[in-house]
């Protein structure tokens, strides 16, 4: 099965973005040529780690949650918006980026210790894809990252990571979205209790 581990935002910051791609992006010269994200898809991955035997989940599973609990939960907030080029327009994050990036490295290595061969390592660059362009154009995104400059979300407590199935859409079926399921939830620790 084909799966990654990722951060979800809560529903309430789902809606939110939801708006705020709405009102600012969505109307914007060009935006129907694109390949719009679904919001339940919506998510920060911290490991892909493709196609994954079902013999290896269980130990997997097992490396996950023990990453998740070394880590305490950290505050984010949606904010802005980039892009990778001319092919992927995304929101960024604020808050607790260096625990995202921390969280990142620990299921990447949870993966390689459960022997996936997980892709070459390179820096974590924290982002919730919304929408991509057609196979084989490169389209000016920079009017789209302008509209969601100023964007700030409220901030959410992250919790846990999930480890997650993905379905690859039916290849020429106009308007298929993959499909996303939760597998495991992995509760993070618990901040530390401060004053003490």
């Amino acid at each position: 099965m084909r799966l990654f581990a990722a951060v979800l935002p809560p529903a309430h910051v789902v809606d939110e973005l939801a708006v705020a791609v709405g009102e600012r992006v969505r109307g914007l010269p060009g935006a129907e040529g694109m390949r719009w994200t679904g919001e339940a898809g919506w998510h920060f991955t911290l490991a892909f780690m493709g196609e994954v035997d079902d013999a290896l989940v269980p130990e997997l599973t097992e490396r996950l949650e023990r990453a998740a609990r070394r880590t305490e939960a950290f505050s984010l907030r949606l904010r802005g918006g980039g892009r990778f080029g001319g092919r992927a327009l995304w929101a960024g994050v604020a808050g607790g980026v260096a625990e995202l990036r921390r969280l990142a490295e620990r299921a990447d290595a949870a993966a390689r210790r459960t022997g996936l061969p997980m892709e070459e390592h390179r820096t974590y660059r924290p982002h919730l894809t919304l929408a991509r362009t057609r196979t084989g154009t490169e389209t000016d995104l920079r009017p789209y990252v302008a509209a969601l400059d100023g964007f700030e979300g409220m901030p959410w407590e992250v919790g846990e990571l999930a480890l997650v199935r993905s379905r690859l859409p039916v290849a020429g079926v106009e308007g298929e979205q993959p499909r996303y399921e939760t597998l495991v939830r992995c509760p993070t620790a618990r901040p530390a209790a401060r004053g003490r």
